[in-house]
């Protein structure tokens, strides 16, 4: 029983273990005090230099700040911050605090796991502790002034709707803006098969004929599947159907308890395998590309490789955003999915069946807590902006659940063992080798993603055993997949997309980078022109549905909204 309490309370107040890491590094530091003294030096020298700086601030003359300020860090953007001398030395003293709090960590290194959740945490109660989040940032004083005052008391009514509401999670966008099927999830189409996991979208033509090959869209079931077809021109599936596709989507049921004992293996057969069997049969097609996306692109390489093994080569090509295959690297989330971080999240799940979306979402903003959580502090609460209308977000606010069986065993096989990359994950009764895929592969990283590093998506290449053609695209986890054609996108690659004979890519993504050439476009652009030279001829579009899978109703379905 006390077992149980005590498991119960660390689950709950300290799920990443940051205390016992931040202890673990507080210890071996006493123990180093060279480098606590050369820490503390630093620190003491910094911090005199401060009020010097000062001074030639507020004579007009070059600052010289002991510590420089990222031009990229939007909080201290405000001139106070640069030209009155009072607000310079407190960020400047904040910046030299942070620093010597580091440097501290730095000298208890000595555990790489223990290390990085220390860092973690430091760095997560400096992004809290920062200047800039309260009432004295020049920023919400200025527009408390301009606004006589009602800015901090909009921001107050929102801070309190925010802590009885949504336990205490600022929110980021106006979700009335947005309403799935109508300006999300828009593209007309009809359900053309419904299983306990799935629901299977076919959508309609736009254009005259199509290409003979069809496409089906394979989402991850972490967020809903409408980020691939997130709102109209904005929509990849809306691209790929203006290119002369025909497309199929999965969209996954939102588990609940009665889901707890669903596996990967279960994603698999009711999942891709079941949806693959009926775009065959309504399109006739016996060769179909497979468009795939973060945990989803990881199930179409698993999928692919299992149905080759055993003499199943439907899937003709294969593209996948934003996905890991090798979990060696995987940067920040690595610190989330310890085996004793996993023991927390299992206990949470054994309680209810799955993973709350909540606690899935906030383990990402963690990440990013200085973007995704407290900027929202200001703007918000203390500001009283409204919230944005902005689609992405909108996506990201409608978060579903992980079954715990699947998610456990998902975490551990593949991020804790990295059994996928290793040869020796086993998929309904059979071990998966990457190398049976033997179909053209287009793969897809980001620059700025922090869930799925690019150089970690670029350890794909090596693992496949067909022809990989790997781009690099401007933006982050999911501004790099939702990628429409505009003046600020871009992709960096090596040959070209419909090239007979694709260049033959290094091993390593550092000499990758090296060789490519960066094109000012959208890689949208670049995959229309990869994925149409591997479509087949022109035909006419198939019927929506079939006498076997006739249409059950309109897109976007019914688990969409569950």
């Amino acid at each position: 029983m006390l077992d149980h309490v005590h498991k119960k309370l660390k689950s709950t107040l300290d799920p990443i273990g940051w205390a016992p890491a931040v202890a673990s590094v507080a210890g071996r530091a006493v123990r180093n005090p060279q480098k606590i003294a050369s820490a503390t030096t630093g620190y003491t020298t910094r911090l005199a230099r401060i009020p010097a700086a000062a001074t030639r601030v507020f004579n007009e003359a070059d600052a010289q700040p002991p510590l420089p300020v990222d031009p990229r860090d939007g909080r201290f953007a405000d001139t106070a911050w640069k030209e009155n001398p009072a607000y310079f030395s407190l960020l400047q003293g904040y910046l030299a605090t942070r620093e010597y709090a580091l440097e501290l960590a730095d000298a208890g290194a000595g555990d790489p796991l223990q290390d990085g959740k220390a860092r973690q945490f430091t760095n997560l109660m400096f992004d809290a502790l920062a200047p800039s989040n309260f009432l004295l940032n020049p920023g919400v004083l200025t527009r408390a002034f301009d606004t006589g005052g009602a800015s901090l008391l909009r921001g107050a009514r929102f801070a309190l709707d925010d802590l009885t509401n949504r336990g205490g999670r600022p929110l980021k966008v106006d979700v009335d803006a947005f309403t799935v099927g109508e300006n999300l999830a828009a593209t007309p189409g009809k359900v053309v098969y419904r299983n306990e996991l799935i629901e299977l979208i076919q959508y309609a033509p736009q254009t005259e004929q199509v290409h003979e090959i069809p496409i089906l869209a394979a989402p991850p079931w972490i967020n809903k599947y409408y980020i691939l077809d997130l709102a109209p021109e904005r929509s990849l599936v809306e691209w790929a159907i203006r290119h002369g596709r025909t497309v199929f989507m999965i969209s996954y049921r939102n588990p609940d308890e009665s889901m707890q004992n669903v596996t990967m293996s279960d994603y698999y057969v009711q999942g891709i395998a079941s949806a693959l069997d009926v775009v065959e049969e309504i399109t006739g097609s016996s060769r179909i590309e497979v468009l795939s996306i973060c945990l989803g692109g990881a199930m179409a390489a698993m999928a692919a490789a299992r149905l080759a093994a055993d003499g199943d080569h439907r899937i003709c090509a294969l593209t996948m955003l934003n996905t890991l295959l090798d979990y060696s690297d995987v940067g920040e989330l690595g610190l989330l999915t310890d085996p004793a971080t996993l023991d927390n999240v299992e206990f949470r799940m054994r309680a209810q069946g799955f993973l709350s979306g909540h606690e899935m979402s906030g383990s990402f903003d963690m990440i990013r807590a200085k973007d995704l959580i407290f900027s929202y502090w200001v703007s918000r609460w203390m500001k009283g902006e409204k919230p944005t209308a902005f689609d992405i977000l909108a996506w990201n606010e409608d978060s579903t659940r992980m079954p715990a069986a699947m998610h456990s065993h998902y975490l551990r096989t593949l991020y804790g063992r990295n059994e996928l990359a290793e040869g020796v994950y086993e998929l309904d009764g059979a071990t998966v080798n990457l190398g049976d895929v033997r179909c053209d592969t287009y793969i897809v990283g980001a620059i700025n993603d922090h869930i799925v590093p690019w150089t970690s998506s670029y350890e794909s290449v090596r693992l496949l055993g067909g022809s990989v053609r790997f781009v690099l695209s401007n933006g982050g986890h999911i501004a790099g997949a939702v990628n429409p054609p505009g003046p600020k996108c871009w992709f960096e690659t090596v040959g070209a997309p419909d090239a007979e004979t694709p260049a033959a890519l290094p091993d390593s993504a550092q000499e990758w980078k090296d060789r490519a050439t960066r094109t000012t476009a959208s890689w949208w652009e670049d995959w229309a022109a990869w994925s149409g030279a591997r479509a087949g001829a022109l035909v006419a579009p198939p019927s929506l549905g079939s006498t076997a899978h006739p249409a059950l109703c309109d897109a976007p379905g019914t688990y969409v909204f569950a």
